[in-house]
């Protein structure tokens, strides 16, 4: 079991990790023209960004796919995307975005942190002059601020 876990953390950090990367490379590069639907504001729910959420999504269920009939490192690391896809939900979409009104602004340090790297990251909506690519791991100046 404990193996199970590693790799379902494995699969949690590989996240974080290929998230800012391809965040700040890809989508603030290349793939800008998807991207930049979630710098913009809108009036519909969804927007073309959410292409990435499915992409990463496939991917965390090939891998349980492929892994289930063994329970084999394959399936703990889908199962590692799969809880950073549904945390990410929540933080980003729900609490930070408010794309559905559920929860307050947050008073927790670390969720305050996150609230507001993001703030800082949607300051500009250029590719160029964006900041703090990540969600969990971001720059440390934001969980220092107080609270207000």
């Amino acid at each position: 079991m404990m193996i199970a876990i590693l790799f379902v953390i494995i699969g949690f950090v590989a996240m974080e990790l290929s998230g800012w990367f391809i965040h700040k490379y890809i989508m603030h590069g290349p793939l800008w023209n998807i991207h930049k639907t979630h710098h913009q504001p809108s009036k519909y729910f969804f927007e073309l960004n959410d292409l990435f959420s499915l992409l990463f999504g496939s991917i965390a269920i090939i891998l349980i796919l492929l892994g289930v009939s063994e329970l084999d490192y394959r399936f703990w690391m889908g199962i590692g995307i799969s809880l950073y896809g549904m945390l990410y939900f929540v933080i980003h979409d729900v609490l930070v975005h408010r794309r559905i009104k559920m929860f307050e602004r947050p008073k927790n340090r670390f969720l305050l942190g996150i609230f507001k790297a993001h703030q800082a990251h949607h300051a500009t909506n250029k590719k160029e002059d964006a900041v703090s690519f990540g969600l969990f791991v971001v720059p440390k100046k934001f969980y220092k601020q107080k609270i207000k």
